[in-house]
Formats: structure tokens, C-alpha cells, sequence
């Protein structure tokens, strides 16, 4: 079951946004240890680097989907937010 303001979620969620350029780093890696194994130091640097980052970036959208965010949670005490 979707959340009733899941466009307005899609839209501002940091934690959205997070997983997808997480996401995009896991769908580029392939391609960049492809074009990277000329070189076999480099090539151990770039996979290690693109793994990295595609790991701070999930538990980066980890930590965004519970802080309250107010565009979107609304108020603290928990009134919904205006949709639109």
C-alpha cells in the first residue's frame, strides 16, 4: 500500500533521491571496471571506489528516510502535510 502523498515523497525525499543515485552507481560499475581493466592497479581502485560510494549512498538513504523531513512529514506532532 503506497503512502498517501507518495508523488510529494518521490518529488523531496532525500531518502528517494539517495537510493537512486545509489542505484546509478551500481548500474555504472560494470561499465566502469569494463573501460578500466587496462589497468589492473586502477581497475582494483575504480571497483573499490564505485563500491564504496554506492554503499555510502544506501546507508546515506537509510538514515534520510527516518529523519523527519517537514515538506513532507508536515508538522512534528504529526499533522499530515498539504498535498499539491
Amino acid at each position: 500500500m503506497l503512502v498517501h502523498n507518495w508523488r510529494a515523497v518521490l518529488r523531496r525525499a532525500w531518502s528517494a533521491r539517495l537510493t537512486a543515485l545509489a542505484l546509478l552507481l551500481v548500474t555504472l560499475e560494470p561499465v566502469t571496471n569494463f573501460v578500466a581493466t587496462a589497468g589492473v592497479s586502477r581497475d582494483l581502485y575504480v571497483h573499490l571506489a564505485m563500491s564504496a560510494a554506492s554503499g555510502l549512498f544506501a546507508a546515506a538513504a537509510i538514515v534520510a528516510r527516518i529523519v523527519v523531513q517537514q515538506t513532507i512529514s508536515g508538522e512534528v506532532n504529526g499533522k499530515p502535510p498539504a498535498e499539491g
